[in-house]
């Protein structure tokens, strides 16, 4: 796969595959890049309805204008443990947080998200993610804010009393829970239609195979969330 920055025309090509409702998959294939050079990208850059070449470019160009010398021999960052490539884990980091921000998160809030979830010790002070992250710690308030408004983080005080974060597993369990009610509301929303317009229209029929669809995918999506919830806190065997 090529490396390197996007050119002009490359993001040119994104902003045309874009216009065209193209998927990030097949737009990176015709420009035979990443899937995940292309989220980041578009996410980067207003996102899929606002992206604009000509503006990514020339913020691609400040942003690179901004960046900070090089770390002097004798402050670089330890060595990873477990004997991990920093680089292969620095761009496994900026994927995850691509993928979340392709979820809805902001920013900030899923750089957050990742450090923590990618930390062998399954949690981090406030402190040690203004470390990690380089921003001030207004930013990784207001980011922790808003994952504990969401459940996506609890809260701890270690033994010296400091506030511990941890993305907890069940996390995941409680999202898809909370997608099968909706899907379940979705149905109970396209049923009321079936009564609104009456059983034996056209309209009312294709309502309430809508209904019938959202409802099986709810129940398949919780039975198998209450199957599957143990292996959140399986631990791997060596």
């Amino acid at each position: 796969m090529p490396g390197g920055r996007l050119t002009q025309q490359e993001r040119q090509q994104i902003a045309l595959g874009l216009a065209d409702d193209l998927a990030y998959a097949e737009i990176a294939r015709r420009l035979d890049r990443p899937t995940s050079t292309i989220t980041r990208e578009v996410m980067r850059n207003g996102g899929p309805t606002a992206y604009r070449a000509d503006l990514a470019h020339r913020a691609t160009e400040h942003r690179a204008h901004r960046r900070r010398p090089a770390t002097p021999k004798g402050t670089q960052a330890p060595p990873q443990p477990y004997g991990r490539d920093a680089e292969a884990v620095r761009a496994y980091e900026e994927q995850f947080t691509t993928l979340l921000m392709s979820q809805g998160l902001p920013k900030m809030t899923a750089s957050v998200l990742t450090c923590i979830f990618t930390t062998d010790t399954g949690s981090l002070t406030a402190a040690e993610l203004v470390q990690r992250l380089q921003v001030s710690p207004a930013s990784v308030s207001k980011a922790i804010a808003f994952l504990e408004s969401q459940g996506l983080v609890r809260r701890e005080r270690d033994e010296r009393r400091r506030d511990r974060y941890f993305a907890d597993a069940d996390v995941w369990y409680q999202s898809m829970v909370a997608a099968a009610r909706s899907n379940a509301e979705f149905a109970a929303t396209a049923r009321e239609g079936v009564r609104v317009l009456g059983a034996d229209t056209p309209a009312a029929e294709r309502l309430e195979n809508i209904a019938r669809f959202m409802d099986f995918v709810a129940e398949s999506i919780t039975r198998a969330a209450e199957q599957a919830r143990e292996v959140l806190h399986t631990k791997s065997t060596p």
